[in-house]
């Protein structure tokens, strides 16, 4: 997503070097959406896959519509997601899509309308795994009638658990990977930020970075950066490291488009946290902690849904 400007300007050559990168060292994960950008995400990657698409597993999400003002309705219509499709395989120079996702789930169209047309999608070919995004545990449940789900996609990070609650339970219940998205709370936890001020992209709008909440959040950000001075290791790559130690169910996927940050991510699945450290982590960071929701309230109800 970041390579499609959703945090300021990237470039293209250093984007495809990044892609290149990542699976020269065995990292093939690629998440995108038919939504980053208009679809400038999909043809981005399908340049860098170009000879390389065995060597890729592409995730894709897609039923989120997007205005020049933000998120705007999600679209899990049946006909939505069978016309999409072709538009990412397109894009994408690509016959397959790995795991096909449902960014949000649509409150006016039953989760298993949605997931059996999905299902349909496997059935030709045209996509091997089905995977849902950012949904409840008794979305979930639904769906998993429909068709099995291998993944689900959502926001897990030391800032953001509600998920241990009722959803981690019910996908491990049901067999279902986890893939935690913003494991760094999109970027905060890299320690990279000092006022409000450094916030110069659509992460302004975001409660946890505002006002009060900020500078609440910093506290615990200058306390995990003394926990990682003491595992020799990057405030980024302890975060992401704790967030693989939750289980071998979980990958997380760290946004970058850089190969300096690509290389330093990937470096996190070295560091052990022993269960000394990791009580360590939980009395500094316990569950709940951060300041603020997470998004927007405007956008809060299309969570957990």
């Amino acid at each position: 997503m970041g390579m499609s400007g959703a945090y300021g300007q990237s470039n293209e050559k250093e984007s495809i070097a990044t892609i290149e990168r990542a699976l020269e060292l065995g990292h093939n994960f690629l998440d995108t959406a038919d939504y980053y950008l208009a679809g400038h995400n999909e043809l981005l990657i399908g340049k860098a896959i170009r000879g390389k698409r065995d060597k890729a597993f592409l995730s894709v999400k897609t039923g989120q519509m997007v205005s020049p003002m933000g998120p705007g309705p999600v679209n899990g219509h049946p006909d939505y997601i069978r016309n999409m499709v072709m538009h990412s395989l397109q894009r994408l120079k690509t016959d397959y899509i790995d795991l096909y996702t449902t960014a949000r789930v649509d409150p006016n169209i039953p989760i298993e309308e949605t997931v059996g047309a999905m299902a349909e999608l496997v059935r030709k070919g045209l996509v091997r795994y089905i995977g849902l995004s950012e949904a409840s545990a008794d979305s979930i449940r639904k769906a998993a009638v429909v068709h099995p789900i291998a993944a689900l996609q959502i926001e897990y990070s030391l800032w953001t658990r509600d998920i241990e609650r009722e959803v981690l339970p019910t996908i491990r219940e049901l067999g279902i990977g986890l893939v935690g998205y913003a494991p760094l709370s999109r970027g905060f936890l890299s320690g990279e930020f000092t006022t409000p001020e450094d916030i110069k992209d659509h992460r302004a709008n975001m409660p946890r970075y505002q006002g009060e909440n900020f500078y609440k959040n910093l506290e615990l950000v200058d306390q995990i950066k003394a926990l990682a001075v003491a595992k020799s290791c990057s405030p980024s790559q302890l975060a992401i490291a704790w967030v693989l130690a939750q289980g071998d169910d979980i990958i997380t996927i760290p946004g970058t488009k850089r190969v300096k940050y690509l290389e330093e991510n990937i470096a996190a699945e070295n560091i052990l946290l022993t269960p000394q450290d990791l009580k360590s982590i939980e009395a500094i960071v316990p569950a709940g902690s951060a300041a603020g929701t997470r998004y927007p309230e405007k956008f809060m109800n299309a969570l957990n849904r």
